[in-house]
């Protein structure tokens, strides 16, 4: 009984030999993630360099080079990640509302959503609207911009149930537009400027959506959206 017993206990090691390997392996990875995410938002994407990467995770390059052949493949490997959190958190912000919601509430949820997203990953921005980004990031990123319009609309269409779809896209890819603009301006500022920027960003989107959606249920009080 002993020597069965022994034995399967040398199988079930070498069982979990291979799930210790790929549990340490996971955390590497995930640690010159962290690092190459810190890189890219300081220096930048084309400035950022394998050593700097490897520096920051406190690692050799060598140990960088057994997980990733050079910086764009770190890249890829990043953005991808990031870009799947981010088509989660659009499916969330951007679902139709309630047509009674108050265009203000709305506003508010989705952009807050999408704020928090960028502010806890600096380094989306930074890749996404870098000059040199890799090619696969940048398609993907047309991708997901493209998806993102077609949601905007989908949200758009709770309030302007009577808009034709030219007049939907424009509109969405306005609404876009002046989240970009004034992403820029959040993540370039902290604390309490930070916020007034984004309440500045939700105010000029109010604004603009305010007369296309006309008099409806839960229309907000311009007074309100004037604060």
């Amino acid at each position: 009984m002993s020597a069965n017993r022994e034995k399967d206990d040398q199988v079930q090691q070498e069982k979990e030999q291979p799930r210790r390997r790929q549990a340490r392996g996971e955390r590497r990875i995930a640690q010159l993630l962290d690092a190459a995410a810190a890189v890219f938002t300081s220096t930048g994407y084309t400035a950022a360099s394998t050593n700097a990467i490897a520096r920051e995770a406190g690692v050799s390059p060598g140990t960088l080079y057994q997980f990733f052949p050079n910086k764009e493949a770190i890249a890829i490997e990043l953005g991808d990640r990031l870009m799947h959190e981010m088509r989660e958190t659009y499916g969330e912000a951007l679902a139709p509302v309630d047509p009674a919601t108050p265009l203000d509430e709305a506003v508010g949820a989705a952009v807050d959503r999408f704020i928090a997203f960028n502010c806890e990953h600096p380094v989306f921005f930074a890749l996404m609207h870098g000059p040199d980004i890799p090619g696969r990031i940048a398609e993907e990123h047309d991708a997901l911009h493209a998806t993102l319009l077609s949601r905007i609309e989908d949200l758009l269409s709770s309030f302007l149930p009577d808009a034709v779809p030219a007049d939907l896209t424009r509109t969405a890819h306005m609404c876009l537009g002046m989240y970009k603009v004034g992403l820029e301006l959040v993540l370039g500022h902290e604390g309490v400027e930070r916020d007034a920027y984004v309440q500045e960003l939700k105010n000029a989107l109010i604004r603009y959506l305010d007369p296309l959606v006309g008099d409806r249920p839960g229309r907000p009080d311009p007074a309100r959206t004037a604060t």
